[in-house]
């Protein structure tokens, strides 16, 4: 008793989650960056475009129901609020200026106005970030945990 088995996967193989994959599931399909960040502003799989990426706003699928291309191994941690913070500053900024230059509303008007808008820029752009960081990043086969 007491003899320990392991298992260790051959070359072609990456454990995610304590389960072997194969680095290469599926072949990648030679897709041109610009179809793939769209496939990603709309939140589909950067392999077939048909099947979703995110569910419950930002969280990752394990793979695509379509053709289950896996996706769960990627991470792209803090970059997309990066990229959506700089993206809706330069949208609410310029309407602030424009705003108080032209119109000169009352402090209560800007006060209303630019939180609420900021927010739902935010919300409505974030997760269309993330997807497309999440495509480029399986194109180049990053995995979100990579050492310099």
């Amino acid at each position: 008793s007491g003899v320990r088995v392991t298992y260790a996967a051959p070359a072609c193989f990456s454990e995610y989650q304590g389960r072997v994959m194969p680095v290469d599931y599926h072949q990648q399909k030679q897709t041109s960056n610009l179809r793939l960040w769209w496939n990603g502003f709309r939140r589909r799989c950067p392999n077939c475009g048909e099947g979703v990426t995110l569910y419950q706003f930002l969280k990752v699928v394990d793979h695509c129901d379509q053709c289950q291309e896996p996706l769960g191994h990627i991470r792209a941690d803090d970059f997309p609020p990066y990229v959506t913070i700089l993206i809706v500053s330069h949208i609410v900024v310029p309407g602030i200026l424009v705003l108080e230059r032209n119109f000169h509303p009352s402090l209560a008007v800007h006060m209303a106005v630019w939180p609420l808008a900021t927010l739902l820029l935010t919300a409505w752009f974030l997760p269309r970030v993330k997807g497309m960081i999440l495509n480029h990043m399986w194109k180049l086969k990053l995995t979100g945990s990579e050492r310099f």
